[in-house]
């Protein structure tokens, strides 16, 4: 039995078996062209993946609605012309025996596009992490953003996708509706928690309803704001519990809205599982490494309240936490994006025995890539002799 042989189980969500317990938690890849459409270098990055032997693959934010778009070549799913490019991807996953889950998305107010249309937004407040200003959506557009999910959930199914991955965190639409501080309407989409659950239970059915009982639908939650007043465990936790009911197969733990970075060099560090720090995208080249496992508290009080497969993301780098987490029940799949940036064979090193640390450091200089280049690791294929020094010294070469 191998240190990590808890990671190499087999599972499953709804009707799907997945070989092992390890996900590739969805990112943004800046590798679509102007429309959305995928490209040669889209496909060729999740077959890479699969070929690797990742258990499950979510897909980087796929916009639902034009309006939805976060960066500028994202891939979209908003278009039944745009479905060629998205069968490719899963056929590509497909033939070397990888699963791969459409993450539909919608960025509503952070949305960094310059669109022509005003950002979409539950109320007129501005966003926590751009600060643009927004007004606030009407029935109409909340009617239309939740059919764009639905619509995009039934191309996901068209092109030959696994499943489908709502994207209901990190400050995008979803969690902005779910959040005191960004919905601060009075009507029946806010004022109230059950008014600010409306619209993600909305979604959740509209995809649902378009995805076969056979295929499964997961849904990314944003459990706590960074932002001072906004969304804790008191009112997510429940929410978790609503969601499940409508059907869906499990939840992956995350953030909500996030507010703009400061100098206090924290990244999402939960502090009595009530807290969530600034988002911050620093450069942590020579830093300690930081916390793992940082939304850990918040997936152990969805454990103890819904009966749901959990997936978690954020933060973690040493085999020693993937395998613990795992083994002892308070989650079912780990989600790591930025080590397999760096390592997108880490699968397979960690099958043949490999223990210890990852090669990502958390700095973070490849999250800002986004509507500038591809995604890539800007440290690899070789390090500079002082931080490769640096690497040994901390053991974060072991194998």
């Amino acid at each position: 039995m191998t240190p990590a042989s808890s990671l190499f189980e087999p599972a499953r969500l709804g009707g799907l078996e997945v070989r092992n317990r390890i996900v590739r938690a969805g990112t943004s890849e800046t590798m679509a062209d102007d429309r959305g459409a995928v490209t040669d270098q889209y496909v060729a990055l999740y077959e890479e993946l699969a070929r690797n032997d990742v258990g499950l693959i979510f897909t980087g934010h796929l916009y639902v609605a034009p309006r939805g778009r976060y960066a500028r070549r994202q891939t979209g799913i908003y278009a039944d012309d745009l479905l060629p490019g998205l069968r490719r991807v899963a056929d590509a996953v497909h033939r070397h025996g990888g699963r791969i889950l459409a993450q539909v998305a919608h960025a509503g107010s952070q949305s960094r596009v310059e669109a022509g249309t005003p950002p979409l937004a539950p109320s007129a407040v501005p966003n926590a992490l751009t600060g643009r200003p927004v007004p606030a959506a009407d029935e109409a557009e909340i009617a239309e953003a939740t059919e764009a999910f639905g619509a995009g959930a039934r191309r996901a199914v068209e092109a030959g996708f696994d499943g489908v991955h709502i994207h209901a965190a990190n400050g995008y639409l979803i969690s902005e509706f779910a959040s005191p501080t960004a919905n601060q309407r009075a009507d029946a989409w806010g004022g109230s928690p059950q008014g600010r659950d409306r619209f993600v239970l909305e979604v959740a059915r509209a995809v649902r309803a378009a995805v076969p009982e056979t295929m499964p639908v997961l849904l990314k939650l944003g459990m706590v704001d960074s932002t001072p007043g906004g969304l804790g465990l008191d009112e997510s936790v429940p929410r978790a519990q609503r969601l499940v009911k409508t059907g869906l197969d499990g939840l992956e733990i995350s953030c909500g809205v996030m507010r703009a970075p400061t100098d206090s060099a924290r990244q999402y560090v939960a502090v009595d599982g009530r807290r969530a720090a600034e988002d911050l995208l620093v450069h942590r080249i020579f830093g300690e490494p930081a916390a793992e496992a940082y939304f850990l508290p918040w997936a152990r009080a969805v454990r103890a309240a819904v009966d749901t497969p959990l997936v978690l993301a954020g933060g973690m780098r040493t085999t020693q936490t993937m395998t613990r987490i795992v083994r002892d029940g308070d989650v079912d799949f780990v989600a790591l994006a930025r080590p397999f940036i760096r390592e997108p064979d880490l699968v397979r090193q960690l099958a043949n025995g490999r223990t210890g640390r990852v090669d990502c450091t958390s700095c973070n200089i490849c999250l800002m890539h986004e509507g500038h280049h591809s995604l890539r690791c800007w440290r690899t294929p070789r390090r500079n002799l002082v931080e490769h020094a640096i690497f040994r010294l901390r053991g974060g070469l072991r194998r």
